[in-house]
């Protein structure tokens, strides 16, 4: 079963099937009448009965209970209590000191507790004379204790609550989609072999997908709420309120979509193509989506530790030190990658780190249209790479481009492919496509004063509106609503092969064999391609008479 997409089709021959997966999925729990001052004022009076005790003082105490109440209940049931302090990784600790059997025979429920600081805005309550109230939070948030159950669940495997332990407990609630997949698939008795949170082998791909569909039904989402409520009323909320004093207040927990990655999974026939095939298409599509090699660390791969803000628009050449190449293209929380994951499969994912940049219903009952948003990414992603792993150009296009062109009832230029200018919009179109997010004039014209090193002044998203017209006035793009720009399948390859042919073909090749030089080839396939070519246009430039 190989996937529609045109990178699989492209590849299905050296491919024994494909599967999608959700993978890694994070949920907000709030009780949303806690979340405003005046709801949580009205919660509290539902409580006690009066406002006598909202202060600070009994807010601590509420805190301090629940605290007691968790090491007391994981003494009770023998469940460790990890305290991880600075630059501790709360998952590496559970592995370390709390493994999971592999042969998956762990018992259901709580295995460990992790307790570390992180910031949150919590509640203050400042009184007046007059008996005045005034709820706020911090400018600041504080630096408060939070607390991780790691459950295991007879469904999900893997999944774990982190609650926050000041009222009004706001949860985040973390699940894994291949975990949920491979217990279903032991269920019905489908072989595989899962390595990590990958299926590197399985019997029956079209059983497999069938499984893993169901993640992305509105059957998913009974499954989901039925999983959250169960453990957070049956452990987690009962630490910090009673039955009595939830159905007294009137707590419930809502459930939205936090966090959501997506995955494509192609499993090669043999290893060795694999990596050959996607080491070709990184060297072919490099130059073209305007990817940067930016580090080559040694040990462990560098994780980002500061509070500097992450690049608007980026995509990225990473190779860490386990050998394992990633191409990542990034703007803002919205991800995606392609990297090879085990011997024989190549991931393609598709990330949202802050579901809330949508401006989109995130509520449980919307989750199928957060994962369908992140499929579209995904699939976008893989047509843009596509198109610029195999561009093409009709026998007529070259000549036509320098032509003026129609665009409504506006007359507009050519593109006159010998100007620099031109050939740097062709290359910012590239680059722009393949990110997870619409672009417009200016992000063109920020682009193009990158790879040309101009000035605003120089070149503006006026004058970014006018080339871009002019691409429409080819076929080459069209609009995306009122300010944004997209390209189809068609115009991303002419695209694509337009600016290889200018930038990687004529230029390089032209120059070196009108210069010759005795220096040999630095090592690689395309360098070895240029050489032969080189040699053989300095004879034909000897047999028409052309001085070399």
């Amino acid at each position: 079963m190989i996937a529609a997409d045109p990178v699989s089709q492209y590849y299905s021959e050296f491919l024994q099937a494909t599967y999608d997966c959700v993978d890694r999925v994070v949920f907000n729990a709030r009780f949303i009448f806690g979340c405003s001052g005046g709801g949580f004022r009205a919660w509290w009076e539902q409580l006690h009965g009066s406002l006598d005790k909202l202060d600070d003082t009994h807010l601590m105490r509420m805190v301090a209970r629940f605290s007691r109440r968790i090491y007391g209940w994981a003494k009770k049931n023998q469940v460790p209590v990890i305290r991880c302090v600075g630059n501790d990784r709360p998952g590496d600790r559970v592995k370390e000191e709390c493994p999971l059997p592999e042969d998956g025979t762990q018992r259901p429920g709580v295995f460990a507790i992790v307790v570390k600081k992180a910031p949150y805005p919590i509640w203050h309550v400042k009184r007046y004379p007059n008996n005045g109230l005034h709820i706020y939070r911090g400018e600041r948030p504080s630096w408060v204790n939070h607390y991780a159950f790691h459950i295991w669940d007879k469904n999900w495997g893997h999944l774990s609550i982190k609650m926050c332990g000041h009222p009004p407990f706001t949860c985040q609630i973390v699940v894994n989609g291949h975990e949920y997949v491979a217990i279903q698939a032991k269920k019905k008795g489908l072989e595989f072999r899962k390595e990590d949170n990958c299926f590197t082998e399985f019997a029956d791909a079209a059983g497999l997908c069938d499984v893993a569909d169901t993640l992305r039904s509105q059957d998913a989402i009974g499954r989901l709420q039925q999983a959250c409520a169960y453990w957070l009323n049956k452990v987690c909320l009962c630490l910090a309120l009673s039955k009595a004093e939830q159905e007294k207040s009137g707590f419930r927990y809502q459930y939205f979509t936090y966090q959501a990655e997506y995955s494509r999974n192609l499993l090669f026939q043999d290893g060795r193509v694999m990596d050959k095939m996607f080491q070709g298409l990184i060297d072919r599509t490099r130059a073209a989506l305007d990817i940067r090699t930016i580090k080559t660390v040694f040990g462990r791969n560098a994780r980002g530790g500061g509070q500097g803000t992450e690049p608007g628009w980026e995509i990225v050449f990473e190779r860490p030190s386990y050998n394992m190449t990633i191409l990542k293209a990034h703007c803002g929380p919205l991800k995606l990658k392609m990297y090879s994951k085990g011997e024989r499969v190549l991931r393609i994912e598709a990330t949202v780190d802050n579901a809330r940049t949508w401006k989109m219903r995130l509520a449980l009952e919307n989750f199928p249209a957060v994962v369908e948003r992140l499929q579209g990414m995904l699939e976008r992603f893989l047509q843009v790479v596509h198109c610029a792993d195999a561009a093409c150009l009709d026998d007529q296009t070259w000549e036509a481009m320098p032509l003026p062109s129609q665009v409504g009832k506006s007359r507009v230029a050519g593109v006159n492919m010998y100007k620099p200018r031109m050939r740097a919009v062709l290359q910012a179109v590239l680059a722009l496509a393949v990110l997870p997010a619409r672009w417009g004039s200016a992000a063109v014209a920020a682009k193009v004063r990158e790879f040309l090193g101009w000035s605003e002044a120089q070149y503006s998203a006026r004058q970014a509106s006018y080339d871009v017209k002019k691409l429409r006035g080819k076929n080459l793009l069209a609009k995306d609503g009122g300010r944004y720009y997209a390209a189809g399948s068609a115009g991303l390859k002419t695209v694509a092969a337009l600016a290889i042919v200018q930038d990687k073909i004529l230029k390089p090749v032209l120059a070196k064999a009108l210069h010759d030089t005795s220096t040999p080839p630095t090592g690689g396939l395309l360098e070895a391609h240029y050489e032969a070519v080189h040699k053989e246009m300095r004879k034909l430039f000897a047999a028409v008479g052309l001085a070399a």
